[in-house]
């Protein structure tokens, strides 16, 4: 099992580290255009193979796409990351140009592989992978409701006081402060749902605060956050890698399903060696229905601002 991760900084660094440590990739290959710079990460990382126990060979590689040759899952982390304040879609203009040329590159050494897209607008980022390479839908996967649904859970849990291993929730939706639908109706704590612990407005609070996880972030640190948006793609690529079959939001093309059409969104689908194995009907309420449509609405307007 090889896997390629585009962008050494520290999305991609995180990325590679948790795919290593979980120990079920033969190789991992970071790839950036800095010079030297995916190879010192590599290096450094590859130093701690014996202090975390696993034998995953980690490379580095500068603008080299042949190393990535036969690549089972691609990741696209590269571009420009957020600044304080910036929207995820203000990042589109260069980053599109970035996200086109590197699938396009993959795809060229590894032709049966599957790409997970986690540069930003990520919805519009995975439609354009999607528009631009022609792979099968299975085969392009959007990164967001996975890294959504877990800010989700730490909001809930923090709001429950309960431990985090006790709730279950999942956002669906666009992957943007407006676009997340939170499905805090369907949120749980060991089976039982969140609002016999908690009241509306408290509830209420948790959605607001999931739907600018990143933002609250971006604010802190002065950059994009990395060691979730990290541990996310690594549980995506653990589930394609070892064929899990398990449920994660993701974004994905849409030809129907939730009553969309020519756009990729979060919603849940089954993740395994095929990638995308299928795509969960959930039942929606009338509101939920309502807030993924004026999501989908906003991911087609920033879809528009494509050259495509």
């Amino acid at each position: 099992m090889k896997v390629t991760v585009v962008g050494a900084g520290a999305v991609g660094a995180s990325c590679a580290e948790y795919i290593a440590i979980k120990d079920f990739a033969s190789e991992v290959v970071i790839l950036d255009i800095k010079e030297g710079f995916a190879e010192g990460k590599a290096m450094d990382l590859m130093q701690t193979a014996s202090l975390n126990g696993f034998d995953t060979k980690i490379t580095g590689t500068t603008n080299d796409y042949s190393k990535t040759a036969d690549s089972d899952i691609c990741v696209i982390t590269s571009g420009i990351p957020r600044k304080p304040g910036m929207t995820r879609e203000e990042l589109i203009g260069i980053n599109a140009g970035i996200v086109k040329m590197v699938s396009s590159s993959l795809i060229e050494h590894s032709p049966n592989t599957i790409i997970i897209v986690v540069s930003n607008p990520m919805d519009t980022m995975t439609y354009l992978v999607h528009k631009t390479t022609g792979l099968p839908k299975n085969r392009v996967i959007g990164m967001g409701g996975a890294l959504d649904s877990a800010r989700f859970k730490y909001r809930l849990a923090e709001a429950l006081g309960a431990p985090i291993s006790d709730v279950d929730g999942m956002v669906i939706g666009g992957h943007s402060d407006k676009g997340m639908v939170p499905l805090t109706r369907l949120a749980t704590r060991n089976s039982v749902p969140v609002s016999q612990f908690i009241s509306d407005d408290r509830l209420n609070q948790v959605k607001e605060d999931t739907k600018v996880g990143g933002a609250t972030l971006t604010k802190l640190l002065g950059t994009s956050a990395w060691y979730a948006p990290g541990a996310a793609v690594s549980g995506l690529v653990q589930a394609i890698a070892c064929d899990q079959k398990k449920i994660f939001p993701c974004s994905t093309l849409l030809d129907g399903e939730y009553g969309l059409n020519d756009l990729c969104i979060g919603v849940p689908v089954v993740l395994g060696r095929n990638g995308i194995e299928s795509i969960v009907d959930i039942k929606l309420s009338d509101a939920e229905k309502a807030h993924m449509q004026e999501s989908a609405e906003g991911v087609k307007k920033t879809n528009g601002l494509l050259e495509l």
